[in-house]
């Protein structure tokens, strides 16, 4: 894939260290790539994303470990990301039990189960849509075989770029050790770790998988 589709502006001065260092200016870079990337999310076609959504579905199909999960821990969307729906759909109706997130005040972290796109509901403007059912608490992530994480960019080194807020970062810390998490982008929001790295702060977590429309691969592992 052609770098020009890829959004990657640069702090004033030029550079930043990509893991860690300097921690204002790696927020500052990571603030422009952010919204860099929110921004051509915006262009994309409500019909492009559909066509995306059932292309992940069946990617992650694919992806080790999932096709004889019990228990998967995924996001549910919001209309900028990539579209979890098609798969939420297809692990309940192969009798997943699904965990998403439920977000509390500030960073606390929660899990509760999925019910179907009929029971999600946004509960406030910005967050994305929680299921009504009882919440399981942060433990519950240790009993996912596969976590499918949100993410607006990944580079080829495992770094993954949040939304910002952290949760995800200090959620996966109940992940068990070896379970694979996999972070859901499309296919010009995959970077080259030499490159173009991301960048890093000391507590943001790796990933292991990347998936787009156009397949999944491991991530190699970020010094």
């Amino acid at each position: 894939m052609s770098t020009a589709a890829q959004p990657y502006p640069l702090p004033a001065g030029g550079g930043y260290p990509p893991h860690g260092g300097d921690t204002e200016l790696t927020q500052d870079a990571k603030e422009a790539l952010r919204a860099a990337i929110r921004a051509a999310r915006l262009s994309r076609s409500d019909r492009r994303r559909q066509e995306a959504a059932l292309a992940f579905a069946d990617v992650l199909d694919t992806f080790p470990g999932l096709s004889d999960a019990r228990c998967v821990a995924v996001y549910a969307s919001r209309p900028t990301e990539p579209d979890t729906g098609p798969l939420l759909e297809r692990l309940a109706g192969r009798g997943v039990r699904v965990l998403l997130p439920v977000l509390g005040e500030g960073l606390q972290r929660d899990w509760a189960p999925y019910a179907g796109a009929d029971d999600l509901l946004q509960r406030a403007p910005g967050r994305p849509p929680e299921p009504s059912t009882p919440a399981l608490g942060p433990l519950a992530l240790a009993e996912a075989d596969v976590v499918v994480a949100p993410a607006l960019a990944v580079d080829t080194g495992g770094a993954r770029l949040g939304q910002g807020g952290g949760w995800y970062d200090r959620a996966l810390e109940h992940a068990a050790a070896d379970v694979p998490v996999v972070a859901v982008v499309y296919a010009e929001e995959v970077y080259d770790a030499v490159e173009r790295p991301l960048p890093r702060e000391p507590h943001d977590r790796l990933v292991d998988a990347v998936a787009t429309p156009d397949g999944w691969s491991w991530l190699r592992a970020a010094g």
